[in-house]
């Protein structure tokens, strides 16, 4: 656990510095991209198709970050998915039949042993976690997606493209955080009633 909390620790590290080093790459490419009048065709169209690579790769970072995050928040939920990688017998077998059973007792009442109590608990502290990180970001998303309107009101008609760029990433932020907040309630679901997810996980699904 010490191991794999380092792990997603330095993932979250590297790919939060690939994040800020493609922002910055990024918004000199729109806005050289806004600015490209005089260019050619082809010109503008490079500019495009290089921010716009740009910008799924920052999204792509962004996500990493936040798995990552999470990862390294309940590093002992994060290496259940290993259990499962390969084929179970002797004695760990056994242990994943007494784990299920112990799971599927659970919501009746049954007696919960200190160590599948332990993976319960953490479990819910994973989903916690995503849905902490997922409504902060979608905050985050909702103001940029807010000011980006605002800024497209403000833009002249006669500045088309400018309307268009703004117009284009007001509608993803507010589409990404619609779809975090999603996530961010799912999350919260599954954190709140921890148990069927845990079980479902050991059965093979996620």
């Amino acid at each position: 656990m010490d191991y794999w909390f380092r792990y997603h620790l330095a993932k979250a590290a590297i790919a939060a510095i690939l994040l800020i080093v493609l922002v910055a790459l990024g918004v000199p490419l729109w806005r050289a991209f806004l600015r490209a009048g005089g260019s050619t065709a082809r010109g503008r169209a490079a500019l495009a198709s290089a921010a716009t690579l740009v910008t799924a790769l920052a999204l792509f970072a962004l996500v990493v970050v936040m798995a990552n995050i999470q990862g390294a928040t309940a590093p002992f939920t994060s290496l259940f998915p290993m259990l499962m990688g390969g084929t179970a017998d002797g004695e760990l077998s056994s242990t994943l039949a007494q784990v299920r059973q112990g799971l599927a007792d659970s919501p009746t009442g049954g007696h919960t042993p200190p160590a599948l109590g332990l993976m319960i608990s953490d479990y819910s502290l994973y989903h916690v976690a995503m849905a902490v990180i997922a409504t902060t970001v979608a905050a985050l998303l909702i103001g940029m997606s807010a000011l980006l309107w605002k800024r497209f009101a403000a833009t002249a008609p006669s500045d088309g493209r400018t309307r268009r760029v703004l117009g284009a990433f007001g509608a993803l932020t507010a589409l990404l955080s619609l779809a975090l907040i999603v996530v961010a309630v799912a999350n919260t679901t599954n954190a709140a009633d921890p148990a069927p997810g845990l079980l479902a996980l050991f059965e093979g699904g996620w």
